[in-house]
Order: structure tokens, then C-alpha cells, then sequence
């Protein structure tokens, strides 16, 4: 790893204990932040214009220079808890810049506040907006992290239900996709997670999952949904996550159903890596630029 890298999984460590026990105020007012940040450097590259929905925020980032046609779908992280559009513009504006496809960034409606299903509603809501917009299923493709990577999945097995057309593809970035956090690397990789533990996200669990709602719903674990006939998949995870089974998981589950899932774990990395925008994320902003070109 870079020199940058590793001292930003120094800082990570030292602040682990703080950061998850943070109050949800806290994380959502530090994350807006860090996509703030993120939104900064790309500033030059792209453009904004906000769009007005009842019950959430939205904004379009169009790359200055596009060089493909279709949309992005970004649904941002958070734990179900945190992020608001400020925060989803962050990550959307390097995905438009990198990619040259323009961006729909919706901010849907968080926890405890709105439990599920609201942010599966807001994600359909935002798909239809771009389905009435002219832009076809296989001009569309949905990308997230974290939470925002499973409520892709999740919206997907919406769609399928609602017998609307599915997106061209899948960019998961350290998927959520198992709420019940039933995989091993909950247990063996909690010691050298530098910044996550699953008691944070049993926690933010508690607050999106109504009382009495199993867990294992597929809307809101879609690692056990049924996944037959999904569009491919790039998945991405940091091989020190304790939520690596989530991807490792997601990925398997996609190929016995039929599917395409490429899934890349990068040796040594935390969750959601490629947003600090380390060097090992440069290769991986790379690969997610030729996937979208490719399937839109």
C-alpha cells in the first residue's frame, strides 16, 4: 500500500472507537461532510441541477464532457441512517467524472425516521422518474455503497415484482446485502476491520428493520432473494471488511442463479475504499468506467 494509504488506515484505527459510537447526529453530519469533500475535487468536471420529489432530494451531475450515453442510478451508504444529498452528490460527481455518464443522485429517506421500506419506495420512485424520462432499463445502470449497495439489489427485486424492466447492470461497492450479518467475516476479519465493527451495524439494523420484520426479507437482505435473471454485476470489497461475506456472498448467490458477477477483493482494504480515493482505488474507478461503457 501507499504511504497515503497506510496512514489513513492509521487514522481510521484511532478513530474506530469514536466513530462507531458516534450518535446517528454525529455520522450523518460527518459523512455529509466527507461528501462534501468529495464533491469539491471533481467540482471543475461536472455540472448540478437539482430535481423536487415529495418525500426526498435528488440532483442530476452531468460530467462536462460525456462520453456515453444512458444514466447512473447512485444510491448512496450509510447505513440506512445517514447521508443526505450533499453526501450522495460526493461520490456521484466522481462516478460522472470517471465514467463520463451522467449521474442521478437520489438522497431517500432515512432511519429511524423511515424504516423500511421507505428508501426501497424513495429508489423505485427515482427509477420510475428516469423510466418516464425516456431513458429505457438497459440505458440505466444502478450503483451504490454499503447500504446503497444492497438497496440496489433490493430495488432490483422491487422492479421485478412490479414487472418493470430491470437495469443494463450492478456497481456494488461493499454491499450490505445480509442484514442478519450471518457471514464468518463478521467473526474473523473483527479484529483488523479498521473501521467498522458489527455492532455498529447491528445497530444501524435495529433502526431500519421495523419491530417484528425478519430480517432475512430479500427487500431488505437481498442475499436471499431470488436473483434469476439479474443483469451482471461488478462488485467491489476491502478484504479486511467484516462485511466481506456480504460481497463474497452476493457474488456466489449471482452466479448459481445464471448471472454474471464479477467480484474483486482488494487484499488488505477497509469498507467502501475506493471513496477515500486511495491509489488502489484508481484501478478500481478504471474497472468500474469500463463495466458501465460496457453493459450501457
Amino acid at each position: 500500500m501507499a504511504f497515503t494509504t497506510k496512514l489513513l488506515r492509521m487514522q481510521l484505527e484511532v478513530f474506530k472507537p469514536f466513530i462507531n459510537g458516534a450518535t446517528i447526529e454525529m455520522a450523518r453530519s460527518s459523512q455529509d461532510k466527507l461528501g462534501k469533500l468529495m464533491a469539491r475535487t471533481q467540482q471543475s468536471h461536472v455540472e448540478a441541477e437539482a430535481v423536487s420529489f415529495d418525500n426526498f432530494a435528488a440532483e442530476w451531475v452531468r460530467p462536462k464532457k460525456q462520453e456515453a450515453p444512458g444514466v447512473i442510478l447512485y444510491l448512496h451508504g450509510g447505513g440506512y441512517v445517514a447521508g443526505d444529498l450533499e453526501y450522495a452528490k460526493g461520490f456521484g460527481s466522481i462516478l460522472a467524472a470517471k465514467t463520463g455518464v451522467q449521474v442521478f443522485c437520489a438522497a431517500y429517506r432515512l432511519a429511524p425516521e423511515h424504516p423500511y421500506p421507505a428508501a426501497v419506495d424513495d429508489a423505485e420512485e427515482a427509477y420510475r422518474y428516469l423510466l418516464d424520462a425516456g431513458y429505457p432499463g438497459s440505458q440505466i445502470v444502478l450503483a451504490g455503497e454499503s447500504a446503497g449497495g444492497g438497496l440496489l439489489y433490493a430495488l432490483a427485486l422491487r422492479l421485478r415484482r412490479r414487472g418493470l424492466s430491470l437495469p443494463a447492470g450492478f456497481v456494488a461497492i461493499s454491499p450490505w446485502t445480509d442484514l442478519t450479518m450471518s457471514g464468518a467475516s463478521y467473526a474473523d476479519n473483527q479484529k483488523i476491520d479498521p473501521s467498522m465493527t458489527r455492532e455498529r451495524l447491528a445497530f444501524f439494523a435495529e433502526q431500519y428493520v421495523p419491530a417484528g420484520q425478519d430480517a432475512r426479507t430479500p427487500e431488505i437482505s437481498p442475499l436471499f432473494g431470488d436473483l434469476t435473471g439479474f443483469p451482471p454485476s461488478i462488485l467491489f470489497v476491502g478484504g479486511d471488511e467484516v462485511m466481506l461475506d456480504d460481497a463474497r456472498g452476493m457474488a456466489d448467490r449471482l452466479r448459481a442463479a445464471g448471472c454474471r458477477a464479477e467480484l474483486h477483493v482488494s487484499p488488505g482494504m477497509w469498507h467502501a475504499y475506493i471513496l477515500y480515493g486511495v491509489r488502489e482505488a484508481q484501478t478500481e474507478e478504471a474497472r468500474i468506467a469500463e463495466f458501465v461503457r460496457e453493459v450501457l
